[in-house]
């Protein structure tokens, strides 16, 4: 235990230093990893994640595609990969791989027909493998405003663990806990503007929930189906929503853009009321992840209930959509017009 408070202390030591030195600086200039920060932060704490995940789950061929998945992001971080396509076609082989290596797929929908699909090994292949890269490319979605992501992720794996979910012959709950304590100084770090987790991170976190979400699903059939959907139904519907909005426009899924929920928020506030950039980033983050919190908290009320799940899923997303709309029409009265 004394060398996991040690590596506690490096975290914030060398993220003061990497933000000192310009180290693992943003260099993609991609305007959704900085639309909301002006200063130059270090993306490092995709790194800091990486290390205690690799070091507390059970299985070192699992570890290789965890560690692949966060290279992706880091390439793209560095500037290396710069194509969004090539990132996705090796996220999609990667993915693939890792669900038909491990046979890591969803086993029940509570739908006869779609079930029915789902015994069908390669639709269930591909099916799970489409689900964790909505996932994570939603997270890197997300993942623009300060401690959003993080805070979710935080969330979604203490339930798991609250309602005795996780499965422990890959990562004991006792590892999991303490990888959420990493995510806690990771989010303080993050809020402050010293470090960020970049692609990186974003992809690392999304698989991660991910892979612990469907292992959880796996191990739980008594669980419905639909409450591990409410767990990310955030990430994963940021992700949909943006890629049916830019088809509608002509606009690429692939290619980011600023116009995603989260930015709305973000620039609602800084107009609206003439807030500092961190303190709108800020405010916007906790204001967001407070109501995602309500409705990861409300599915745990139930988690057996598809019916219960469904309904609240629905609501979710009428919430969302009604919330877009206002915030995009605030949008365009304040800015494009005056463009």
């Amino acid at each position: 235990m004394i060398f996991y408070y040690i590596y506690l202390l490096l975290v914030i030591l060398l993220s003061y230093i990497f933000k000192k030195k310009g180290i693992f600086l943003n260099y993609s200039g991609d305007m959704h990893q900085s639309f909301s920060n002006k200063k130059d932060v270090p993306l490092a704490g995709g790194l800091f994640i990486l290390i205690p995940i690799v070091y507390f789950l059970n299985d070192i061929f699992i570890n290789c595609f965890i560690i692949s998945i966060y290279l992706v992001g880091f390439f793209s971080d560095r500037n290396i990969i710069v194509s969004p396509k090539k990132r996705f076609l090796i996220q999609c082989i990667l993915i693939i791989l890792f669900v038909l290596v491990f046979d890591f797929r969803i086993i029940s929908s509570r739908i006869e027909l779609f079930d029915i699909l789902l015994n069908n090994k390669i639709f269930a292949i591909l099916f799970s493998s489409f689900c964790l890269l909505i996932l994570i490319n939603g997270s890197n979605f997300i993942d623009g405003l300060n401690g959003l992501l993080i805070s979710c992720a935080i969330i979604i794996i203490f339930m798991l663990i609250k309602l005795d979910l996780i499965d422990n012959s890959l990562i004991s709950n006792e590892s999991i806990s303490l990888i959420i304590v990493v995510l806690l100084l990771i989010l303080s770090l993050n809020i402050f503007n010293v470090l960020m987790l970049g692609d990186s991170g974003a992809y690392l976190l999304g698989f991660f929930i991910g892979f612990v979400i469907i292992s959880s699903h796996m191990n739980n059939p008594d669980i419905s189906p639909y409450f591990f959907i409410s767990l990310i139904w955030y990430p994963c519907f940021e992700n949909l929503f943006s890629i049916l909005r830019k088809l509608n426009r002509e606009f690429s899924p692939l290619k980011p853009d600023s116009k995603h929920l989260h930015q709305l928020v973000f620039f609602f506030f800084s107009k609206k009321f003439n807030l500092k950039l961190v303190l709108s980033n800020n405010l916007s983050s906790a204001i967001i992840f407070f109501f995602n919190f309500l409705v990861i908290y409300i599915s745990t009320l139930n988690p057996s209930s598809t019916i219960f799940q469904i309904k609240l899923i629905a609501t979710s997303i009428i919430f969302y959509n009604v919330s877009y709309m206002l915030l995009f029409k605030f949008y365009k009265l304040n800015f494009i017009s005056k463009k």
